[in-house]
């Protein structure tokens, strides 16, 4: 199976990083991709104040069930942010791993990044070049975007996953939370081993049992 190889936003974490995906997750690696002008070309730097103002992600959840995970982020400052961003980190801490994924501890792999989500949706229209990180344009002063993705669980156990919000998509334009911490938090998972209800409607429609969207969201932190 062919590999697409893709890098992490830098300045996120304060250094580049190289992440693995399956070629069919490609379309994410490819979006930014060919011809056309790089999407952080005219990136300036600078800091934006931010406020993160609802994070929420199941914290206990099922195999095969879909959820929800949403961020909603608020541009707190006086100066249009150029391209909200957020960084799906690596679950368990794992530097190299795709999003919502971690590494596999096994020697020799030729490729340890191992979902431990699968995507079934990010935030809409949010496709970028990284293979982790998803933006939703310009950010005006006092204004608020919500990224949304559906994934599906698919090993059981407690993960963390890790997110990180930019400005933009070089490390360039940089977020921060008002008093000055990175705009950035976890969410701790607890994934059942037993498999979540399946229905399919007489249309094709597939809907899980309980309903994912019933779920209560957990609180969250930030990293100050």
């Amino acid at each position: 199976m062919t590999v697409v190889r893709s890098r992490l936003v830098r300045g996120l974490r304060g250094t580049a990083r190289w992440t693995v995906v399956a070629a069919g997750l490609g379309a994410l690696a490819l979006a930014g991709c060919g011809g056309g002008e790089r999407q952080d070309a005219s990136e300036k730097s600078a800091t934006y104040t931010v406020n993160v103002v609802k994070a929420s992600f199941p914290s206990s959840q099922r195999l095969a069930g879909q959820v929800r995970m949403v961020i909603t982020v608020n541009n707190a400052g006086g100066n249009t942010i150029p391209n909200i961003a957020i960084t799906i980190e690596g679950a368990d801490g794992a530097a190299p791993a795709q999003a919502f994924g971690a590494d596999d501890p096994q020697v020799g792999l030729a490729d340890p990044s191992r979902p431990i989500w699968i995507v079934d949706r990010g935030p809409y229209g949010g496709d970028t070049a990284y293979v982790n990180t998803w933006t939703l344009g310009t950010l005006r002063p006092h204004q608020e975007k919500t990224f949304t993705w559906f994934v599906t669980p698919t090993v059981a156990g407690t993960h963390t996953v890790r997110y990180r919000v930019a400005a933009g998509l070089n490390g360039k334009a940089k977020a921060q939370l008002a008093g000055g911490g990175a705009a950035a938090g976890t969410f701790t998972v607890a994934v059942s081993a037993k498999p979540a209800g399946v229905k399919v409607s007489p249309n094709g429609d597939v809907t899980s049992s309980p309903p994912s969207s019933k779920a209560t969201p957990p609180g969250y932190s930030v990293t100050p």
